[in-house]
């Protein structure tokens, strides 16, 4: 009798063993399909979300060669309906060292990379300002080129023209005070300011009395840099009266 007892004991402490093990494992499967569950619900914007982090600082620190936004190099058209008496025009600086800047005159690209007119520095475009004939276009290396040639260049205009000008890549280092002089003679409140790799765009005239209201300029800023380190491109659109006598 003693034997059997102690035998039925036994069983009934193995089979409480065996529940406590199905017990604990069904809960374990239930918090795996739990776990499973929420991590297929929130994986793939999770993933997503990771994977933009890591394209953004990939193309940032790849900014140097390619930037993000790529503008349309040839495309002139603007929404400015201008009055008869008045000149399209649309300025685009350059973008880092990669994209040259741009400048359209009544939806006419007249400086741009598409035919090959646009380079390093301060490119310039001056127009006759009744009109609107392109009498020249140019750039000038403001880092290893020379100034010279600027300085020519400003001091030939001719009263009554219309100049417009795009910044790429470096417009100051060269940049004297003698030219930055002729520069704010037509009208530009900001070249004397212009910095190192600074984005600036400008429109305005040989014989100006005031200042240009065509101008815009974005300093060179590691910590707002859209291009690491270059500011963002910049652009300018609007409507240049025609000179009267």
């Amino acid at each position: 009798m003693l034997t059997v007892r102690v035998g039925k004991a036994k069983m009934g402490r193995r089979q409480n063993k065996r529940q406590t093990v199905l017990i604990c494992t069904s809960m374990l499967v239930l918090v795996v399909v739990l776990i499973t569950v929420v991590l297929q619900k929130y994986s793939d914007s999770f993933t997503a979300d990771w994977r933009r982090s890591l394209s953004e600082g990939f193309s940032i620190s790849r900014q140097t060669s390619k930037p993000t936004s790529k503008p349309s190099a040839g495309s002139c058209v603007t929404e400015k309906n201008c009055p008869g008496d008045h000149f399209s025009f649309l300025i685009r600086s350059g973008a880092a060292n990669v994209v040259p800047p741009k400048i359209c005159i009544q939806n006419n690209l007249v400086l741009g990379g598409v035919i090959n007119n646009a380079g390093y520095g301060i490119n310039v475009v001056i127009l006759n300002g009744k009109t609107g004939e392109v009498i020249k276009t140019g750039h000038f290396d403001m880092y290893s080129g020379k100034v010279k040639p600027l300085i020519e260049l400003l001091k030939s205009i001719e009263k009554g023209s219309i100049v417009l000008m795009a910044s790429y890549d470096e417009p100051s280092s060269k940049l004297t005070e003698d030219a930055r002089k002729l520069i704010a003679e037509l009208g530009s409140s900001v070249v004397q300011s212009l910095g190192f790799r600074d984005n600036w765009v400008f429109v305005g005239g040989k014989g100006a009395t005031v200042k240009s209201n065509f101008e815009k300029y974005l300093k060179n800023d590691n910590m707002k840099n859209k291009y690491e380190n270059w500011p963002e491109l910049i652009e300018l659109t609007g409507c240049i009266p025609k000179y009267l006598d």
